[in-house]
């Protein structure tokens, strides 16, 4: 006797039966989803409708709906992941395969598991982590998009003018900012589709009630959840249209311009990360783009500067002293009150947030003599220099050296691990979101992939 919730597939001549219940672990989003009602009733008596046919891949079936059955992943030798990841996302089951493939981030679990070599003459200038697994990387004028299986989509370029800053609005679009085009009004943004390089949308400046040409550097957006959805970056015209400009995600229209104080410096801001907590923007201006360096928080509610720090001012006995301490990178931890920077030899250093007379205190945790500091200085004037980067994610504290990447943890910051394979050259730079990280290197052109391994399963 056959059970009333079994369900009948033929899947490319090859049949499969299973059970509701296996099915519905799919979930509502699902290929499989649309087979129930809103009571998770099958929609249909499997003993009075023929089989379902799917003209699809029966091998990759066969994982998949072992995958809802078990829970674990087992991929045979002679069948392409690629393959398998394409069949996922038709299902919709492309969460159920990275949770199975990949188990929760924790960068003291980190292996390195696949490196890609880059498409594009030239070093990499900056990478990002796409929030569905995948990752962009933006080589001069182009930007290569890549999907959670690592397949490359068509590349994106912004009227091939240098490309400053690249991040993902959302799963399926990038936002790029790019330098100015001399006699355009049209800006230097751009807002791509992430799956096929179609330009949907330039952003503009306006100064006066005037379109303005204007060259974008940082960005950042706030969450896809929140009431006001925005997107932020520093822009730097040609007349009084220095700054940081808002437009707004959905219409793509200019919303708001913070114009930069006299004596500090917005425009040519490096990093720009938005804090939810306090509904402030970060706002770092770091050396060596400006002698000096200037972070602030931003209220546009106010449109006021609530926060701000900068070394101007900064002296001491020697002035080696003095350079080491030039901040070449700086991230908001809203749950520890407080900023990290970090200088180019991985020292950390914590701003207060809570006071705006705030000194930096530094932590040394490369632990490297004068000597060696010395040597690094001659290294640094002779070849391009590949400044360390910091990201906060999952309570954890990352900040990438030469080509290395170091993982801090607890309420001491202490050192718990290293990242670091034996080629390709310095990180230039270096990205997380989900369970992944991304790290660029500078001199292979070539950028690695690090995942923790998934739980061992319990009985």
């Amino acid at each position: 006797m056959v059970p009333k919730d079994t369900v009948t597939f033929n899947v490319g001549g090859k049949i499969f039966q299973t059970t509701s219940t296996t099915l519905a672990n799919a979930g509502r989003n699902s290929f499989f989803g649309a087979l129930f009602d809103d009571h998770w009733n099958l929609n249909f008596n499997s003993q009075s409708k023929p089989d379902i046919f799917i003209d699809r891949n029966p091998q990759c079936f066969r994982v998949l709906l072992d995958l809802l059955r078990t829970g674990e992943l087992y991929i045979p030798p002679n069948l392409p992941e690629k393959l398998l990841f394409r069949e996922a996302q038709f299902y919709g089951l492309s969460d159920h395969v990275r949770a199975a493939k990949w188990g929760p981030f924790d960068g003291n679990c980190l292996r390195l598991t696949t490196s890609v070599t880059g498409r594009a003459p030239g070093d990499g200038t900056a990478i990002r982590a796409g929030p569905d697994g995948g990752c962009c990387v933006a080589h001069g004028c182009m930007v290569h998009v890549y999907d959670w299986s690592l397949q490359e989509h068509p590349p994106l370029h912004l009227d091939y003018q240098i490309v400053n800053d690249v991040g993902w609005l959302d799963a399926n679009h990038v936002v790029v900012s790019a330098c100015e085009r001399l006699g355009r009004g049209d800006g230097g943004m751009g807002l791509f589709n992430a799956s096929n390089g179609e330009l949907r949308h330039k952003f503009q400046v306006q100064h006066d009630n005037q379109v303005k040409s204007f060259t974008a550097g940082a960005l950042a957006f706030t969450p896809s959840d929140s009431n006001s959805k925005m997107i932020y970056s520093s822009c730097k015209g040609r007349s009084n249209e220095y700054g940081i400009g808002v437009w707004d995600q959905e219409t793509g229209q200019q919303v708001d311009f913070f114009y930069e104080p006299l004596g500090w410096s917005l425009g040519d801001a490096d990093r720009l990360q938005w804090l939810p907590a306090s509904n402030c923007l970060l706002v770092a201006t770091l050396f060596p783009r400006k002698d000096n360096c200037y972070i602030s928080l931003l209220d546009f509610r106010a449109k006021s500067m609530v926060w701000s720090w900068s070394d101007i001012g900064a002296s001491g006995p020697n002035p080696i002293l003095v350079d080491d301490k030039r901040v070449r990178d700086a991230i908001a931890m809203e749950d520890a009150s407080s900023i990290c920077v970090v200088n180019e030899f991985e020292d950390l250093g914590f701003i207060d947030l809570r006071s705006c007379a705030s000194s930096v205190r530094w932590s040394s945790r490369s632990r490297l003599v004068n000597v060696m500091k010395a040597n690094k200085r001659m290294q640094l004037a002779e070849d391009e220099p590949c400044y360390p980067k910091l990201a906060f994610h999952n309570s954890q504290l990352f900040s990438s050296m030469n080509d290395s990447i170091s993982v801090f943890s607890g309420p001491d910051w202490v050192l718990t691990s290293r990242l670091r394979r034996g080629y390709g050259g310095p990180i230039c730079d270096f990205s997380i979101a989900g369970d992944r990280l991304f790290a660029l290197h500078s001199e292979e052109n070539v950028f690695d992939v690090w995942e923790a391994p998934p739980s061992p399963p319990t009985f």
